[in-house]
């Protein structure tokens, strides 16, 4: 057997090991909404302070997008809206990193292009949009949120049903979380944080917050391995350009890190394992989407 074959059929094993794995907090092929930060334009109401928001989703997001196609979930995939840092300026002066990904994967894996939203320049598409994937959620059809970026987004979306008088259908909607800086940052003194997002829906929400995906002291565990990029070369060097193309996106850091922090938390809900790293996901991807 050569080297080459008997690569692949380690690969095939492992997947087949995390194909086998109980999914994630009950997740069974349910809906699945996502909403990332990843805002490159500047916050003026605040210069020096907050130019741009966390780049772990520049390539974060194009991984998760990655993930739900490899299990032929794109369908799954209901809602994800990105530069949500709020108050989300519009990309006027800066490149939009974020758009770069979502559009990328769009292209090479089949997603419904309707069901993105630039927050930045649909704030109340985007907002009415996730308000309606809450309302259908019911017992037999629930609702994963994953938090890939502040809680202010989400507590207005979550707002706007607790008006219209149908809470009850935030009793099936699940928020997962790895972040304690997402789930509690505050940029303007009137935001709220996921505490008050699940006293708003009345505690009718379940929330799970998850082990931090960053370990960034050991590249070989979670998803961010500082700046130590060793541990990705097989994403580098894969003779599959759709999936080198992931590669591209997370190089765009404007800090420089590996780091793909956020794309754990679908990991987790796929394979129930909230232990994710490189060598992993290298596993889980296998030769094509």
């Amino acid at each position: 057997m050569n080297t080459r074959t008997y690569k692949v059929l380690i690969i095939l094993m492992l997947f087949q090991s995390i194909s086998l794995n109980a999914q994630g907090w009950n997740y069974s092929n349910n809906r699945i909404a996502c909403s990332a930060d990843g805002n490159a334009q500047p916050d003026l109401e605040y210069t020096g302070k907050y130019n741009y928001a966390d780049p772990d989703d520049w390539g974060a997001t194009p991984a998760t997008l990655a993930m739900l196609a490899k299990m032929k979930m794109q369908s799954k995939l209901v809602h994800f809206s990105y530069n949500n840092f709020m108050p989300s300026p519009a990309h006027t002066s800066v490149r939009n990193y974020m758009k770069e990904g979502v559009d990328g994967a769009i292209e090479r894996w089949d997603y419904r292009k309707k069901l993105f939203f630039d927050v930045g320049e649909q704030k109340q598409k985007a907002l009415k949009h996730l308000k309606k994937e809450l309302a259908k959620s019911t017992e037999k059809d629930p609702l994963y949120f994953v938090n890939m970026g502040p809680s202010e987004f989400l507590y207005q979306a979550v707002k706007m049903i607790v008006d219209e008088g149908k809470s009850e259908a935030l009793f099936h909607v699940y928020v997962v979380s790895h972040s304690n800086y997402n789930d509690h940052h505050l940029r303007r003194p009137d935001h709220h944080t996921i505490d008050d997002v699940l006293k708003l829906s009345g505690n009718r929400m379940k929330f799970k917050r998850i082990k931090d995906q960053n370990n960034k002291h050991n590249p070989n565990e979670g998803w961010s391995s500082l700046h130590d990029w060793s541990v990705w070369n097989w994403l580098k060097n894969h003779e599959n350009p759709d999936i080198a193309w992931l590669w591209t996106c997370m190089k765009k850091h404007k800090e420089k890190r590996a780091d793909i922090s956020d794309a754990g938390m679908v990991y987790y809900l796929l394979t129930g394992d909230a232990d994710g790293n490189p060598s992993k996901f290298q596993a889980f991807l296998g030769n094509e989407i």
